[in-house]
């Protein structure tokens, strides 16, 4: 993607630029405190990245639409023939179905995939303990959220490994912007699959998801399959390498700060509290993008109706106007009050409780059994795309640290 700053700006900001994938974050510092709304000339986008900025624009759907989808260009989900999603919704139909969905994200609902979670993360660990596989995402990272969306969804067990196929092929093409070119025909069969399992939940209904979403309705209306297929896409694209990221991310942060990792250690109760943290300076979406309904003036610089405007969250999440002078350092111990990295407002992230609950499983198991891992970051190869940061390998040792 060629760009080119503004006519005064003394750096370029390319986010499909390997080295800004691998390492934004000086870049980042640049945006905040030289640009902090930053035009990008082709394709056209505007960028925001300080806190209040991108705060206040998620919050603000009337101003800031996901209507015209979230990517730099309009259009991708129509042209995979789709309906539009949630995440690309406005209110108030974005409020009505999201209501509806919501129920299956209770913090009641996520409590009950604890103990999966726990044995798959366990079953995974002895699996790398046993040197089945040197690599942190291969072994644990990856395949975890994957079995999480598919427990959410029913994918029954005999149909796992299929399901896994078609994840991974959406997953890396969404993340490159290829959905149309890469993951096609992926695509093309997962949604003849939900077809035929929707069906099936129509017949013998089961505690899942889309049996929720079957017996539901909007304004004494059920769902069409379109919109329960939809919803099905929204988690396969949008839970799996999200917490991927996450959680490779927190490991390359807990192998550099040792100190960190062995308050952890020594007081696991502190984890919870340690994953807000890891959510923050990880910011798996690094942004998101939305659509101005209005001409909006920011900074001095009016941007027109109708610009595609670039929510940069990883820019935001180390903000030291919101975090303080330490805002790009590792503190387990550190009190949040809010993150981008779920976004805010209507669209805060439907998933945030079963990704929290994943990374404070997952670090509780990976500390207790093995407290002196570690990973190699200079030897990590990360996934290329604009929107979400995440290794694609991470070589991994039981001990060392």
């Amino acid at each position: 993607m060629p760009v080119a700053p503004p006519v005064d700006a003394p750096f370029v900001y390319d986010p499909t630029d390997p080295a800004t994938q691998r390492s934004p974050f000086a870049l980042y510092e640049r945006l905040r405190e030289e640009a902090p709304l930053y035009r990008v000339e082709h394709p056209r986008f505007w960028v925001l990245s300080r806190f209040e900025d991108v705060f206040a624009a998620a919050r603000d759907t009337a101003t800031f639409s996901s209507a015209q989808g979230l990517t730099f260009e309009p259009g991708e989900i129509e042209k995979l023939g789709l309906a539009p999603t949630i995440v690309m919704m406005d209110p108030p139909d974005h409020t009505a179905f999201r209501r509806l969905v919501s129920r299956g994200f209770t913090p009641r609902r996520v409590a009950e995939i604890e103990g999966p979670v726990r044995a798959f993360v366990g079953e995974r660990l002895d699996r790398l303990a046993a040197g089945e596989s040197t690599d942190l995402v291969e072994g644990l990272v990856g395949p975890l959220p994957t079995f999480v969306v598919a427990s959410y969804l029913g994918v029954p067990a005999e149909d796992r490994h299929r399901f896994d196929q078609w994840t991974n092929a959406i997953v890396a093409a969404n993340a490159e912007g290829e959905m149309l070119g890469r993951a096609l025909g992926a695509v093309t069969e997962l949604y003849g699959y939900f077809t035929e399992l929707i069906e099936r939940r129509r017949r013998e209904p089961a505690d899942d998801m889309i049996t929720d979403l079957l017996a539901a309705d909007i304004d004494g209306s059920e769902l069409t399959v379109e919109e329960v297929l939809g919803f099905c896409f929204v988690m396969v694209a949008g839970g799996n390498d999200t917490t991927t990221g996450l959680l490779g991310g927190a490991a390359v942060l807990l192998t550099e700060h040792l100190d960190q990792r062995q308050r952890l250690i020594d007081d696991p109760a502190a984890i919870p509290n340690a994953v807000e943290e890891l959510l923050r300076l990880t910011s798996p979406v690094q942004g998101l993008c939305r659509t101005t309904t209005r001409d909006v003036t920011l900074h001095g610089e009016t941007v027109p109706a109708g610009s595609r405007i670039h929510l940069l969250y990883g820019a935001a999440n180390r903000d030291p106007r919101e975090f303080g002078p330490t805002a790009d350092t590792l503190d387990v111990a550190r009190q949040i009050r809010r993150i981008m990295t779920f976004s805010s407002g209507p669209h805060f992230c439907l998933g945030a409780a079963a990704a929290r609950l994943q990374a404070r499983v997952a670090l509780e198991e990976l500390l207790a059994r093995m407290p002196g891992f570690t990973v190699d970051e200079s030897a990590s190869v990360y996934a290329p795309g604009a929107f979400v940061r995440r290794h694609e390998s991470l070589p991994f040792s039981p001990t060392g640290a």
